[in-house]
Formats: structure tokens, C-alpha cells, sequence
């Protein structure tokens, strides 16, 4: 059973690592070489995918929450020692790290540019506006993606000594 939920486990963190790796490496620096109105359009017409609850897309993330906080109170029974605290330790990094990331930063900043009426903004308030928000979101989001990849090939290693 303790192996079920491990390889679920690892399949959606490293679903989920790949999402944030392809903001990083391919959406965000795409978004970059956008003005500032095309900027926040781009981003907005993105997000309100992720905010209107894409069923694939929360499905991945969600049962990514759920599978590493099940596999870590399963570890506690199946496992001992040394492979015991891997789970435990690299489970709470990814809740805090990539998850507690999202939450505490990314979603009040992406909800924050869906609020935007670009209509309305001049350019240099398109321009503060958008200099402020892409620079703290790549930011963290390089960082979750650290972690992220870092989970993942942990949990790699998990299956192969499992």
C-alpha cells in the first residue's frame, strides 16, 4: 500500500514540478518580452484557467497535497529509520516549500493582476504595476521550482530503495 501512494506520490509532484519548471523556463521569459498591457492580459487569460478550477489541472495539484500527506502518515507505519524521515522530511518540504509557496505568494498575486481592469490603467501605472508584480513572482516561483525539482528526484530515489 506504502508503495501505491509513493509512485502516485511522485507521478503528480513531478507533474506538478514540471508546471512551475515551464513557467520558469518558457511561459514567464515568453510573457517578459510582452508590453506591459499585453503583459497582464497574457498572464490573466492563463490564470483564469487555473482559477476557474481546470479539472486536469486540480486534480494534479490537489491530489499532489493529498498523495504526499498520505504517503508521509504511511511512512510512519511501513517505514523505518533513515527511509522514514526521507518521506517526512521531503513531504513537508514540498507542503511548505511548493505548496505554502503558492498560497502565501502566488495566488494573492495572481489574484491581485485578475482584479486588474486594463482598460482603465495608464502606462506608467501598467508599467509599476507589472515591474512589481513579475519581479516577486518569478522570484518565488523559482524558488518552488527549486524545491519542486529537488522533491521529485528525491522521491525518484524513494522508489528505487522501496
Amino acid at each position: 500500500m506504502f508503495f501505491g501512494f509513493l509512485l502516485v506520490s511522485t507521478l503528480l509532484c513531478t507533474l506538478v514540478t514540471g508546471f512551475v519548471f515551464t513557467y520558469s523556463i518558457v511561459v514567464m521569459p515568453g510573457f517578459g518580452k510582452l508590453n506591459d498591457r499585453e503583459f497582464v492580459q497574457a498572464f490573466q487569460a492563463t490564470d483564469v484557467i487555473i482559477q476557474n478550477n481546470q479539472p486536469l489541472f486540480m486534480l494534479v495539484w490537489v491530489g499532489s497535497i493529498a498523495s504526499v500527506v498520505a504517503t508521509m502518515v504511511l511512512s510512519v507505519v511501513y517505514l523505518h529509520g533513515n527511509e522514514r524521515w526521507v518521506i517526512i522530511l521531503f513531504g513537508t518540504l514540498y507542503i511548505i516549500g511548493v505548496q505554502g509557496i503558492t498560497i502565501l505568494v502566488h495566488l494573492p498575486l495572481n489574484k491581485s493582476l485578475q482584479g486588474i481592469e486594463i482598460k482603465e490603467m495608464d502606462y506608467e501605472s501598467l508599467k509599476q504595476l507589472r515591474s512589481k508584480f513579475e519581479a516577486r513572482w518569478n522570484c518565488f516561483n523559482n524558488i518552488r521550482t527549486g524545491i519542486a525539482c529537488a522533491v521529485s528526484i528525491a522521491l525518484m530515489f524513494s522508489l528505487g530503495s522501496t
